[in-house]
């Protein structure tokens, strides 16, 4: 039995959640609303403050789907009550960042900007403080959504591992090399 996926998640109070037609569960709450369609096959059960999610048979397919539809509706609960933030910094000399609504305007060290559109789903904002790095902040409501839009950000200039620079996240530790003079 999967142990994440036999863990109720937990409903709070002003959170509403609803199995429709075709096993489609929509989590309703102060900061949103959020949809997953979960396989045909596996049961959502909303009962006395909890929703479990049922599997029908120990077949590998199931047992694999078990704890995933648990983590999603779990990270669709948590998204609608706290919602989620990340942070992306800047390393390097001359990496610019600025943003006008949902437009991400970045120059990497490139012979051009790249104009990189957000979805309308996630607020951006960018700050820069004298002395310190260029930061962009992401909030949403939905996980998926602000790691793949923060992974593909990261990977327009991914850090190196000599000198640190390119785009990384607030507080990862990049695995640093020595340079040539390490060598001799």
């Amino acid at each position: 039995m999967s142990r994440i996926g036999k863990k109720p998640v937990q409903i709070p109070s002003g959170v509403t959640i609803t199995v429709g037609a075709d096993n489609v569960v929509t989590v309703k709450g102060p900061k949103g609303e959020l949809k997953e369609t979960v396989d045909r096959d596996i049961k959502v059960e909303v009962k006395d403050g909890e929703l479990n999610i049922v599997r029908p048979t120990d077949q590998i397919r199931h047992r694999a789907m078990h704890g995933l539809y648990r983590s999603l509706v779990s990270n669709m609960v948590k998204g609608v009550t706290e919602g989620y933030k990340k942070q992306l910094e800047l390393v390097g000399v001359g990496y610019k960042a600025s943003n006008q609504g949902n437009l991400l305007d970045l120059a990497l060290g490139y012979s051009h900007n790249i104009i990189f559109e957000i979805p309308k789903e996630l607020k951006v904002t960018t700050s820069q403080e004298k002395g310190q790095n260029p930061m962009i902040n992401f909030e949403s409501i939905d996980k998926q959504l602000i790691g793949q839009v923060c992974a593909k950000i990261r990977s327009l200039r991914k850090p190196e591992p000599y000198k640190g620079k390119g785009v990384k996240f607030a507080g990862e530790v990049l695995r640093r090399k020595a340079g040539k003079a390490a060598g001799k």
